[in-house]
C-alpha cells in the first residue's frame, strides 16, 4: 500500500505557500502606498487554487531543471500574471493602493494562513498518532 503526503494533507500545504505569496504581494502593496503611480496588485487565490487542486497548469508553477526538483506553486517571476485591482477612488498621483483595504486584506490573508497551518498540523498530528499506533 502505497503513502501519499499529497492526499493526506490535502490542499492545506499549496493554500500555505500561495498564502504566504499572497501576503507578499499585499505587503509590497502597503510600502508603496505613498509611490506616485503604483497599481495596487493581487492575485485571484481561488482561482490559482482551483488550477493547482484541479491538477491544471497554474500561473504559480515553476519549471524544473532537475528530475529531483519538485515544482512548487509561487514562482517569483509571475509578476506578469498579477492582476491590478480596481481602486474605490484613485489617488490624484496615479497611486491605487488604499492602504486600509490592503490592510484588511492582509489581515484577512494572515487569518486564513493560520486556519490552514492549524489544519495542516492536525493533519501531521493524526498521522503521527497512527504511525505511533496510538
Amino acid at each position: 500500500m502505497a503513502f501519499s503526503f499529497d492526499s493526506a494533507l490535502g490542499i492545506h500545504a499549496d493554500a500555505l505557500v500561495l498564502r504566504a505569496r499572497r501576503a507578499e504581494i499585499l505587503a509590497n502593496n502597503i510600502a508603496n502606498a505613498d509611490t506616485p503611480n503604483f497599481k495596487a496588485r493581487d492575485i485571484d487565490f481561488a482561482s490559482v487554487l482551483e488550477g493547482v487542486n484541479a491538477g491544471q497548469a497554474s500561473p504559480l508553477k515553476l519549471s524544473t531543471t532537475h528530475a529531483g526538483h519538485k515544482a512548487q506553486i509561487a514562482d517569483p517571476d509571475f509578476a506578469a500574471d498579477l492582476m491590478f485591482r480596481i481602486p474605490n477612488q484613485p489617488a490624484v498621483d496615479g497611486n491605487t493602493v488604499e492602504v486600509q483595504e490592503e490592510m484588511a486584506r492582509y489581515t484577512d490573508n494572515a487569518l486564513r494562513y493560520q486556519a490552514s497551518f492549524e489544519f495542516l498540523n492536525s493533519k501531521f498530528s493524526g498521522l503521527s498518532k497512527a504511525i505511533k499506533g496510538e
